[in-house]
């Protein structure tokens, strides 16, 4: 690996860490997130030529809270100047707040700093978005691109959610008992989502971003230690393991895509296909079931299946059949649609497919004209089928998949 992507997967997997540190310690978000981006940009510039520091963690910290420091006395200075002008006595001498808390170096705040940007003072909407801002490091078109919204209005969001938290003072903690179930739901809608895009990047060059997949995997760990008996905790976790288990089969040498159907299944990590399935099975019959649990089921269904033939298609459509009742969106439909063709044959899925025609979220993604391709494929219309996977190809930002994409149209000539 070249040392600048090694530094850079470095500074993503670090900075919320850091930001939690500094939150904690100063209480100003908005004052520190633009402290860490710029020690970011130092290590950024320092390390590749430098080298990286023996410990890293702590000297972006200390990077970051110079800066916080030269922050907190421009802006006491210009206080005293407002106050001088306006004829009052200057406050007492210190600068900023100071440490919260003495705290190790190595610990870790993630944790913290994901609920606290699910504190219910802020709108649902905007919780996610900083929270896939903050924690995940997702940028904003990123974001804007997982919920299928325009990016000037994702912007919008993450920037009245660093407002709200300025305006009402909320704190660096966990949240009471009263509060943990509303606030676990978008922590874990958060990581749901910090995860897929690590899993399958939905832009440039490569297939995966590792160091979100991982970090994901790891702070759902963490929220699994926190709160073993919740069923949507270890679906998820167990949805992670199994998706994140196919890793080494997704992509060949040259960084192109392969499909599901098309993956060397000997090269599947066995031990998180085994750790994923005892978790899912373990809590289907111990907790209310959940949407995150449903589609841990529907992996470790494709899990199960040492061929692509062999795959339980029925069960998988009764599954998203389920998924659907619980949390009716379009994507859900779209998996459905593939899972009805395999059961019931692709003119049915098809059919599906054309319900969502009409469906706003999905008017531009590529998604829909890929699945729509793949099943017109199926139904022997080549020639219609070449038309939507280059439609599909023309769609995505993703350049693995766009190179899949019109390796398929390629074939249909």
């Amino acid at each position: 690996m070249k040392p600048d992507a090694h530094v850079e997967g470095l500074l993503r997997r670090l900075a919320p860490q850091v930001l939690g540190a500094l939150v904690r310690r100063y209480g100003r978000f908005d004052a520190c997130e633009d402290a860490v981006q710029e020690a970011l940009l130092a290590a950024a510039v320092q390390w590749p030529e430098e080298g990286i520091p023996d410990h890293p963690r702590g000297w972006l910290i200390t990077v970051a809270s110079r800066r916080m420091t030269d922050l907190l006395r421009s802006d006491d200075a210009r206080r005293r100047r407002e106050e001088t002008a306006a004829g009052q006595a200057p406050a007492d001498e210190h600068v900023g707040p100071g440490p919260a808390e003495d705290r190790p170096p190595e610990a870790d705040d993630t944790l913290t700093l994901l609920f606290m940007c699910c504190h219910p003072a802020l709108p649902p909407a905007s919780q996610l978005a900083l929270t896939l801002r903050a924690v995940g490091g997702l940028t904003t078109a990123e974001i804007a691109s997982a919920f299928l919204v325009p990016e000037p209005t994702m912007a919008q969001r993450i920037s009245r959610a660093k407002q709200r938290i300025r305006q009402t003072g909320i704190p660096f903690a966990m949240p009471p008992d009263d509060e943990y179930e509303d606030r676990l739901r978008v922590v874990l809608h958060a990581l749901y989502v910090i995860f897929n895009e690590g899993y399958f990047a939905s832009s440039g060059p490569a297939v995966q971003r590792r160091e979100l997949a991982v970090e994901a995997i790891r702070l759902a760990r963490e929220v699994h230690r926190l709160l073993p008996e919740d069923g949507e905790v270890a679906g998820l976790l167990a949805l992670m393991l199994l998706t994140d288990s196919r890793r080494a089969a997704r992509s060949r040498p040259d960084g192109s895509l392969i499909p599901l159907d098309e993956q060397d299944r000997t090269l599947w990590h066995a031990e998180s296909i085994r750790e994923g399935t005892e978790l899912i099975g373990a809590t289907l019959g111990r907790a209310a079931t959940g949407p995150y649990q449903v589609q841990a089921a529907i992996a470790a269904l494709h899990s199960e299946a040492g061929r692509p033939e062999d795959t339980d298609w029925p069960q998988i459509l009764a599954l998203y059949v389920l998924l659907e009742r619980m949390t009716p969106n379009p994507m859900v439909t779209l998996n459905r649609a593939v899972a009805v063709a395999m059961v019931h044959g692709p003119r049915a899925g098809l059919d599906l497919l054309a319900t969502l025609d009409d469906d706003e979220r999905l008017a531009r993604h590529h998604r829909l004209e890929a699945v729509r391709a793949h099943l017109l494929e199926m139904a022997g219309d080549t020639g219609a089928a070449r038309e939507r996977y280059l439609s599909a190809a023309r769609r995505t930002t993703s350049t693995p998949e766009q190179r899949y994409l019109e390796s398929q149209a390629a074939r249909l000539r």
